[in-house]
């Protein structure tokens, strides 16, 4: 069997986008050059790795093992890399980090920007998904870390507070449930909403909870983040669910009223997770380590407050 690192990212990129023409881009090679690849990797294992359809590729159960291996190997080579700096000039780790919506826009830009001028050496791959999807991805070994909120079942993982996050329901002053000083979710879905974009992992969610009791979301309208919603919510188009902390701070420039939702998974709590902490590269531990100090420092100042 012949074949080389770039062999195995290009193979991980395919099967992390469901598309070759995607894992050649992401892996900088021309389609040409990633379909030869592929190709000679299959024929050198004797056994296909990718089943092609018209919409794109699935990995075969060799491919899945494939991936697998991959990832370990991709891993410890960054591992010994990162272990290497000193010598190996240049050189620039990465910590792939998932995380959903919440997480994504209120807390994460300026924590990261933070870290990644403290570490010139470290990159951060983001991405935003669904908590169960980011669950799945670190049991397969496909991210570092996730950041998600404690309403899924992550016991089989290791995890560490990072943010109290419970959702609140905002809504135009003269709306109908304006008088009450809490509500339950699906007292709200009786009413018209504005909701973030289909494809975004609160959205979802959202959606998923509305069909747990029964009904479905009047979605009158999308907007592409929690501002938007707030804007759209503050001119009378509906009622809106977002994070209490982008209710503080979008306050001072939109007027709405918020009340919090007593369902308790709207009372959340976001918590970074891995298989184990332990077993990160540095890179990965330094960042483990400033996110939790941030929440700590955060947990301290509103004790004083």
């Amino acid at each position: 069997m012949h074949f080389d690192l770039i062999d195995l990212r290009l193979f991980l990129n395919i099967t992390e986008s469901g598309n070759i023409t995607a894992g050649a881009d992401r892996s900088h090679l021309s389609l040409a050059s990633a379909s030869a690849r592929i190709r000679a990797l299959e024929g050198s294992l004797g056994t296909p790795l990718l089943e092609r359809g018209r919409r794109g590729v699935t990995p075969t159960p060799a491919g899945k093992a494939m991936a697998r291996h991959a990832r370990l190997i991709l891993q410890q080579v960054e591992r010994m890399q990162f272990c290497l700096t000193d010598y190996a000039k240049g050189f620039k780790g990465q910590v792939r980090l998932l995380c959903n919506t919440s997480a994504l826009t209120e807390y994460l830009p300026e924590l990261l920007a933070d870290f990644l001028i403290k570490h010139p050496s470290i990159d951060v791959d983001l991405e935003e998904h669904p908590s169960l999807r980011i669950l799945h991805a670190v049991r397969q070994g496909a991210a570092d870390i996730g950041i998600i909120s404690d309403a899924v079942d992550a016991s089989d993982l290791q995890t560490l507070p990072f943010r109290d996050d419970p959702l609140a329901l905002v809504m135009p002053p003269e709306h109908p449930l304006n008088t009450h000083q809490s509500l339950c979710f699906a007292q709200t879905l009786d009413y018209e909403h504005v909701a973030l974009t289909a494809s975004n992992a609160m959205a979802i969610y959202l959606e998923e909870q509305a069909l747990h009791v029964g009904k479905r979301l009047r979605i009158r309208a999308r907007a592409e983040g929690f501002a938007g919603v707030l804007r759209m919510v503050a001119r009378g188009a509906g009622l809106g669910i977002v994070p209490q902390a982008a209710v503080d701070r979008y306050e001072h420039t939109h007027t709405v009223k918020s009340v919090p939702l007593n369902d308790p998974w709207a009372d959340r709590k976001l918590v970074l997770c891995a298989t184990d902490f332990s077993a990160l590269p540095g890179y990965a531990k330094a960042l483990i380590k400033d996110l939790s100090t941030a929440f700590l420092d955060t947990s301290v100042s509103n004790t004083d407050n």
